[in-house]
């Protein structure tokens, strides 16, 4: 049977002289240039992997923004297979990159030019769609709080009914994940589960809970669907908690798809990707996000 060893990595960006540019590596061991990318570790998320071995790789301190395609191949080894999911991220902080044994130089290329230094056709693929996305300049996380047990079981007024200890674990694996794409702010339906669900994320990055009712369950989608798009304009990266009643008209609305594609499962959202206030693309996020 064929195993498969699974990796993560990203298309990291700045801006440079000539426009946007890329961060590559040479591998001394292979003699080639590829995008920044390693195994993950037993247990971890995919997206915080990508991350990790950005920053092992490059001495780049970087952000996710919206998902790349996969790439699934096998490696020199007999029935071994790689998968490798990719973000494009945008570059917080380049340290002095120090050679290595496993990358011994690091170069900064143009997107333009970044295909011909790429040794393997399976990352000139993945760089092929990372133009588009590189408009992305505001993000918006519509999150659906996670599971806080069964209505009819609940005595209280529904709006105070709590996460069960199963949601409240949920909120805080979802905490680092969320965490990762450098949140500006944190807003949340007035509903006790969903203020709940990011209540781990503020302790995490000392930002405030907004309450926000225009993002509760009864609200109009295209109305919140509205707000979503002035908050992208705002250039930062809003995490918002919602209700599975509204979130699929919404994200629909902004997409202009049939809201049955978006059904959202609790614990569980989309990453919405804006140039200003013109949507680009929606990712799905959760906690175990599948390879595409």
């Amino acid at each position: 049977m064929t195993r498969v060893v699974r990796a993560a990595g990203g298309v990291v960006a700045r801006d440079g002289a000539a426009g946007k540019e890329v961060v590559l590596v040479h591998r001394p061991r292979y003699d080639d240039w590829s995008l920044p990318k390693g195994k993950l570790e037993p247990g971890e998320h995919p997206l915080l992997g990508a991350v990790r071995e950005v920053g092992e790789e490059t001495s780049v301190r970087a952000a996710p923004r919206l998902r790349l395609p996969s790439t699934h191949y096998l490696t020199g080894n007999p029935d071994v297979e790689k998968s490798v999911d990719y973000w494009s991220m945008v570059c917080l902080q380049a340290a002095e990159f120090v050679p290595n044994d496993e990358v011994d130089e690091v170069r900064w290329v143009p997107v333009s030019q970044a295909a011909k230094l790429l040794t393997y056709a399976h990352d000139r693929g993945v760089l092929a769609a990372y133009p588009p996305l590189s408009r992305v300049d505001g993000l918006v996380m519509l999150l659906r709080h996670a599971y806080a047990g069964e209505r009819e079981e609940w005595e209280g007024d529904d709006d105070d009914r709590p996460l069960d200890d199963g949601g409240r674990a949920t909120a805080r694996a979802l905490a680092p994940l969320l965490a990762v794409y450098g949140p500006t702010r944190i807003i949340s339906a007035g509903r006790s589960r969903c203020v709940q669900t990011v209540e781990p994320l503020a302790a995490m990055t000392g930002l405030p809970i907004e309450v926000d009712d225009r993002f509760d369950e009864s609200a109009d989608a295209k109305s919140a669907a509205g707000l979503i798009r002035e908050l992208a304009a705002s250039d930062g990266v809003i995490v918002v908690c919602s209700q599975g009643g509204l979130i699929p008209g919404v994200v629909g609305t902004i997409s202009g798809r049939d809201p049955g594609s978006y059904r959202t499962p609790k614990g569980s959202g989309w990453v919405l990707g804006f140039a200003g206030t013109e949507f680009v693309a929606a990712d799905r996020f959760d906690l175990e996000p599948l390879s595409m």
